[in-house]
């Protein structure tokens, strides 16, 4: 109840009492009046009565009969007096009708009572709850003041927190060089963030305390109403009753009485008229006067019996005044909690004005020291850009006149090549000319022109080429060593050295004939030297490449300060079902992140996970819930949650981008907590941007009342289930997915709970927002008899890849078959991880670019620990996952918490190496109860378990093998050579 309706409450209160005395003084009249009636008619009676009495006498002076009533028995005795004593003593007999009478008068008088009494009692009820009223009333003015303690206390706590962040923005020191424009930003974001605070503080406690108040005084105004309102009510209906029944007896009665007075009257005229002298006729004149003394007696009891009811009525009225007091003076406490709320308000709304004020006069204060610091930095920054900018032209000018200088040097060195070539062409002919001698002295006419000679396998003629290094080995002299920068440099420009020489059996069926000349080990001894000290040519090079390194530097450094660098998307073809084929994806959460900042703890371990070999991270759920964890989302625009706020997790995504990995966002599509309740007291009343009704919600929910279509897939019980088959219902969440996508940043989606809804509702969603990488949560049961786990597990795994058919392949799923059956098998029950296709026994097995291998998450490790994988064995487990086919996945705890970090980068790496990617062939070629082997992909070969096995041991496997990691009996790789 509003405020505005308290005056309302209290006109009507009024007209109910002036109602009830109204009809209290129609009540009273009307008794009044029939009570004067009825004593007019006795004094009538009376009169006449007397009057026949004294005409009686005059004709029967002797004696009459008086029946006379024993006080101990009751029984009648009639008794013969005289006339002088008939005065005093005129008790006559009733006749049994009108005793009955008499009798059913009093029994009504005992109801009536009886009523009283009851009446009584309730209005002790009544007078009970209502000072139960008052103390409730006085409870919510207690608990009104001390919401309103509680709530300064809040805000005197946020501005500390306010000052508190305010002098650490202050007294961070930034660096001038390349933190400038995230101070700008973090201070800006900083003074928005804490006007936002306060903002909504201050609506909070505000709106809270208004409410609150006037409820509480509405329904004090209400309950006070309603009591006095049954109070009167009652008290009308008792004495209304009781008056009624009182009047109606007192009619019948005097009716009665009249009747008989009436019969007795004419009877008495009758025998006046005809005398008798028998005594019988005195006898019943005087039972006829007995009978009228009665009768008076009764009505003087009636009249005494509603002179009690009037007394009791007045009681009643007096109560009656006494409640509309008690209303009339709650209402003025009400009027004073009312003028109480008006004040606290009003000190409110001053409090908060001049905290704003203090807040607006403070941000201005930080924009100003802020705009003073750019501007210091911006001088400094352009100052710095000067200096870098004249660095880079003198480096360009030097380089410049050490290129000129280059290429003199060189021009200078082709003219000693020309030179040398002359002279080397004279040594040519005579090098013929000694052929010719020595060849069976042939002389040069008759030579034959179809032989061909090859002097030492045609080195000679290589190094006669233009393309030789001879003009260096001339020029510079012999050298020993060559300098590996030298060598590699060498390798890119040169050619390859000639074929080699032919063997002796070559040269001897063949029509070469050699020619004994120096051996090529001794002619190319002087390029194995190590150049000369104070080489020219040497020392020109190295300087050269400094300045070009030098440059190449201060031209990144400039480019850093000066554009902001941007992440250019890969040109790889993503598929959702897949990603890259080649994702390793990090959950970045456990059950109890939620407790800290987590978002704050993940961004800088991006750099960690991408060195380890990660590619893609998966984030909790970022909308606002009423579970902190996050999986019972409420308002999904809010993406304030017990993770972080909003802007924290823009931080921590763009941080994991800036390290080339995806971030792949836990999204809840089948359930959400409503906000409001329906007016039958349901939780199904959605609050926010996507307000539903129960429209919304699937109409076989036992819990929630949803007027939707029945559910597509399980229902979840703890919230209410999503209908997907609504038209609104689908466009809002893909238009939510698309702002996840392109506002927030999210590259793909973790479906949570993907059995509650149609796999192709999840195809419609991902078509929409087109994500890098998508994964259901396809929980099922896996098949046990006895306890222990079923070797065939074909049904279970059947379930999860029908779901991964029905979304069209475009989502993956958890391999839940998979993490199963190495639960079993890792303990010496390898045999369970080959089918009788001689294929691994879960997903991996029938699809496993769809199949997403893990070993624990947060459900089932974690705090909650459903279903632990066995602690002994987590090594085996990754062994095992991240060398087959699929896309494996890492928990955050094993990786930090476990110790076995270094043992799961190193598999990566392995898995890296070996090329492994989701569609990699695999050959299981053992597998028993004493260990596993499996060659995957063409490049990679593992083992499990204590099986004595190497390559050299396996005939069908080609090639060289060399061992890469090596952990005993638990397990070993071999990468090919």
């Amino acid at each position: 109840m509003s405020a505005a309706t308290l005056p309302d409450a209290r006109a009507f209160t009024t007209f109910l009492c002036n109602r009830h005395a109204l009809c209290g003084a129609q009540y009273r009249r009307g008794f009044y009046f029939e009570l004067n009636r009825q004593r007019l008619i006795e004094k009538r009676f009376h009169d006449r009565k007397r009057k026949l009495l004294g005409e009686d006498a005059r004709l029967h002076r002797s004696r009459y009969v008086v029946c006379s009533i024993t006080s101990d028995s009751g029984d009648i005795r009639p008794t013969f007096i005289d006339e002088e004593s008939s005065n005093s003593s005129e008790s006559i007999e009733f006749q049994q009708t009108d005793e009955d009478e008499l009798l059913a008068t009093q029994i009504a008088l005992a109801d009536a009572r009886a009523r009283e009494q009851a009446f009584e009692k309730e209005r002790g009820i009544l007078l009970e709850k209502l000072a139960q009223a008052e103390a409730k009333q006085h409870e919510y003015a207690a608990a009104i003041m001390h919401e309103k303690e509680t709530v300064i206390a809040e805000l005197e706590v946020a501005k500390d927190l306010f000052h508190k962040k305010l002098q650490e923005s202050v007294e961070e020191k930034f660096d001038l060089k390349s933190k400038l424009i995230i101070a700008k930003q973090d201070a800006v974001e900083l003074a928005v963030q804490v006007e936002k605070l306060a903002e909504i503080a201050f609506q909070q406690a505000t709106s809270h305390i208004l409410q609150d108040t006037q409820l509480r005084v509405s329904a004090a105004e209400t309950c006070a109403a309603d009591a006095t309102y049954q109070i009167e009510e009652q008290i009308r209906s008792a004495t209304e009753g009781t008056l009624i029944s009182i009047v109606d007896q007192g009619k019948s009665a005097i009716t009665k009485a009249l009747a008989v007075a009436k019969a007795a009257d004419d009877r008495a005229k009758s025998y006046v008229a005809a005398p008798i002298h028998d005594s019988k006729l005195i006898d019943e004149i005087a039972s006829i006067k007995f009978q009228n003394v009665k009768l008076q007696r009764e009505i003087y009891d009636l009249e005494s019996q509603l002179l009690v009811s009037e007394n009791e009525f007045n009681k009643l009225k007096l109560e009656l005044d006494h409640s509309r007091q008690q209303a009339t003076t709650y209402e003025l406490r009400a009027r004073d909690a009312e003028k109480n709320l008006v004040e606290i308000q009003e000190s409110n709304r001053k409090s908060a004005l001049k905290q704003e004020e203090e807040l607006k006069l403070l941000f201005n204060k930080i924009k100003e020291d802020a705009v003073e610091r750019g501007n210091a930095t911006s001088n400094a920054f352009k100052a710095e850009l000067e200096t870098l900018k004249s660095a880079v032209e003198a480096a360009k000018e030097t380089a410049r006149s050490k290129e000129e200088a280059y290429l003199r040097r060189s021009e200078a060195l082709q003219r000693s090549l020309r030179a040398s070539e002359s002279a080397s062409k004279v040594w040519r002919r005579r090098a013929e000319l000694a052929e010719t001698l020595l060849l069976n002295q042939v002389p040069l006419g008759e030579r034959n022109e179809d032989s061909t000679y090859v002097v030492n396998g045609g080195r000679v003629d290589l190094l006669m080429d233009d393309n030789s290094r001879k003009l260096k080995l001339l020029t510079d002299g012999p050298r020993r060593e060559i300098p590996e920068w030298m060598l590699r440099r060498i390798q890119s420009i040169c050619p390859r050295f000639p074929p080699r020489k032919t063997s002796l059996s070559e040269a001897k069926i063949s029509n070469f004939k050699s020619l004994e000349l120096p051996k090529p080990d001794e002619v190319w001894s002087i390029a194995l030297e190590k150049p000369k000290e104070r080489d020219t040519l040497v020392e020109h090079v190295k300087e050269k490449e400094v300045i070009e390194k030098k440059r190449k530097a201060l031209e990144r450094a400039l480019q850093r300060k000066t554009i902001q660098w941007q992440r250019t998307a890969e040109e790889t073809k993503l598929e959702p079902g897949t990603g890259t084929g080649r994702e390793i994806v990090f959950q970045g959460f456990n059950w109890e992140s939620w407790r800290r900042q987590w978002y704050l703890d993940l961004a800088p371990k991006a750099a960690d996970l991408s060195r380890s070999g990660i590619t893609a991270v998966w984030f909790p759920p970022p909308t606002e819930s009423v579970a902190p964890q996050g999986y019972m989302p409420s308002d999904l625009y809010n993406l304030n949650s017990a993770y972080g706020s909003e802007e924290e997790l823009k931080h921590c995504i763009e941080e994991m981008r800036n390290h080339d990995l995806l971030t792949l966002g836990d999204v809840v599509l089948n359930h959400r907590c409503a906000q409001k309740q329906s007016p039958n007291g349901v939780w199904n009343i959605f609050g926010g941007k996507l307000d539903w009704g129960p429209e919304a919600i699937v109409c076989d929910d036992p819990n929630f009342e949803g007027r939707g279509n029945p559910s597509s897939g399980d229902i979840f019980h703890a919230a209410p289930n999503v209908d997907h088959s609504q038209d609104f219902v689908r466009r809002d969440i893909k238009e939510w997915l698309n702002w996840l996508r392109n506002y927030i940043g999210f590259d793909g989606w973790r479906l949570d709970f993907a059995r509650g809804f149609s796999g192709g509702y999840v195809k419609e969603y991902i078509e929409s927002s087109n994500p890098a990488f998508a994964i259901g949560e396809y929980w099922d049961s896996l098949a046990y008899e006895g306890g222990n786990l079923c070797y065939n597990q074909d049904a279970h795994r059947q379930r999860i890849v029908n779901w991964i058919n029905a979304t069209g392949g475009t989502s993956s799923a958890f391999d839940v078959t998979t993490k199963g059956i190495l639960h079993s098998a890792l303990h010496n029950q390898y045999w369970r991880l080959i089918d009788p296709q001689g294929k691994p026994t879960g997903v991996m097995g029938w699809w496993p670019s769809r199949a997403v291998t893990f070993l624990e998450n947060h459900d089932t490790g974690s705090t909650q620990g459903h279903w632990p994988f066995p602690r002994d064995k987590l090594m085996q487990g990754y062994a095992y996952i991240l060398t087959h086919p699929g896309t494996p996945v890492i928990f955050y705890d094993h990786f930090y918490d476990f110790g076995i970090r270094d043992v799961i980068t190193e598999l990566i790496e392995a898995r890296r190496r070996g090329g492994i990617h989701c569609r990699s062939p695999l050959k299981i070629l053992h597998a028993n109860d004493d260990g596993y082997v499996a060659k995957v992909g063409e490049t990679l070969v593992m083992k499990l378990g204590h099986f004595d096995w190497n390559p050299s041991k396996e005939v069908h496997l080609d090639g060289s093998w060399q061992k890469f990691v090596d952990k005993g009996s638990d397990y070993q790789l071999w990468l090919r050579q």
